[in-house]
């Protein structure tokens, strides 16, 4: 609802171009640094902490918004907003720890369909409420309360022990020796790993078989949400330094890499499509809601895709990989606006794929026990993409309105055979749990 709105706003309170430009990159840069840090922070506290927390202040950032008056009550609000709106990031690493490793490439494929359904419907929703007398602030306040009424569904809701292998801080000694056998070590080499992973989803069962509903619980992550900042502080610099010291550099540079080139493929669409085929942008419009329609719907592909794939995340992230790669050249090198609208279809599809299945290999590289921060790490790789398309576009764009998604084309297979030489070894390493 608010992104499209944002440009229009700033400028209207005076706002130079330049001056708009880098207030607008405020967003990007504080969710650039605090993407992993929020997300190793679930991993300490507990998701519905910190996801009450994120909902709460994300609401006091969109209420400020609503009274921004000035440039700097503006960037102001925009503070918390680029802190800790990381709900979504939470959410799916709540996915992870409830579903089975089998089961999660389809419950986030479903997951990411229907936050695909807010990006199609938001924009249509503040485009309207524009329209109308101080349209920007009700938009700001609507927004607030959306995230406010998630925050009570969040405390309202019954809350699971979602990870049986999670210690307490106050768990005796073994806790210790069970920790040593989190983020990025092999659990079959430790007992106390192995039987929290095999009991990570069991529930209790009653005397006629049945599935028991588990008692929820306060304390779900390494410590408790009140303990002492600084040990918070301290479990959160020992789970990032697990990640940043981890072997999953080629995992996080195929993000980058695919970032980079996906956005270079929309960076400039609708101008390219009014260059090169004297498309109207009421028409652009509509095939970029028709792709993104498409790419909502295909969220609900990724688990029936991946049971066609016998499970096997690397082989279809290649594929798709490789997909999305041709699909940019020949958008690149169409003719006519039909192989754009072609290509736009079938984009769409393998993108969303690819998104599911990067995120998943992920979680399979580093171990769901440390979800929230390699999620967090992920979506950090991800602001560093959303910081490097634009100024490559502007470069790109110097010498042809095909430059962007042709260099687009050349990440893509830099992308590619990265994971030609990678995913062998994965394959022979096998999934760390």
């Amino acid at each position: 609802m608010i992104i499209p709105l944002l440009s229009h706003h700033v400028k209207s309170l005076g706002a130079s171009p330049t001056a708009a430009g880098i207030v607008g990159s405020t967003y990007g840069v504080l969710q650039l640094f605090s993407s992993t840090i929020v997300g190793s922070w679930s991993d300490v506290v507990g998701r519905r902490y910190s996801l009450l927390t994120c909902l709460l202040l994300s609401a006091f950032g969109y209420g400020l918004l609503g009274l921004s008056t000035s440039i700097a009550l503006f960037v102001l609000a925009r503070i918390p907003v680029g802190l800790f709106k990381h709900s979504l990031s939470i959410c799916r690493a709540l996915l992870s720890d409830l579903v089975t490793e089998t089961e999660r490439p389809l419950v986030m494929g479903r997951f990411n369909a229907a936050s695909s359904v807010g990006f199609i419907l938001g924009p249509v929703v503040g485009g309207y409420l524009t329209e109308h007398e101080g349209g920007f602030y009700t938009s700001s306040f609507i927004c607030a309360a959306i995230f406010l009424l998630n925050a009570g569904l969040v405390w309202m809701l019954p809350w699971s022990e979602t990870l049986n292998h999670r210690m307490d801080a106050n768990a005796n000694s073994n806790s210790s020796s069970a920790k040593d056998c989190t983020l990025l070590n092999n659990t079959h080499n430790c007992s106390d790993g192995n039987h929290h992973h095999h009991q990570r989803n069991a529930l209790p069962t009653l005397a006629n078989g049945s599935a028991k509903a588990p008692r929820w619980r306060w304390v779900q992550g390494d410590v408790s949400f009140l303990q002492p900042v600084w040990r918070q502080l301290s479990s959160m610099g020992k789970q990032i330094r697990m990640v940043a010291g981890s072997d999953m550099w080629d995992v996080f540079l195929v993000r980058l890499l695919m970032a980079v080139a996906i956005m270079l493929y929309y960076s400039n669409f609708s101008l390219a499509m009014e260059e090169r085929f004297a498309l109207k942008p009421k028409l652009t419009g509509y095939l970029i809601s028709y792709s993104s329609t498409l790419g909502a719907l295909a969220g609900c592909l990724v688990g029936p895709v991946t049971h066609l794939y016998g499970n096997k995340i690397s082989a279809l992230l290649l594929h798709s990989t490789v997909l999305t790669c041709t699909l940019i050249f020949l958008y690149a090198t169409a003719p006519n606006v039909w192989q754009v609208l072609l290509t736009s279809t079938f984009f769409a599809i393998s993108t969303t794929i690819g998104r599911t299945c990067i995120t998943d290999l992920e979680l399979r590289r580093g171990g769901a026990q440390a979800s929230g921060t390699l999620i967090g790490a992920g979506q950090s790789v991800t602001a560093v993409g959303r910081v490097l398309a634009p100024l490559l576009s502007g470069l790109a764009q110097e010498v042809s309105p095909c430059g962007p998604p042709s260099l687009g084309v050349v990440l893509a297979l830099a992308a590619v055979g990265l994971l030609l030489l990678r995913i062998p070894k994965w394959d022979s390493k096998g999934p760390k749990q």
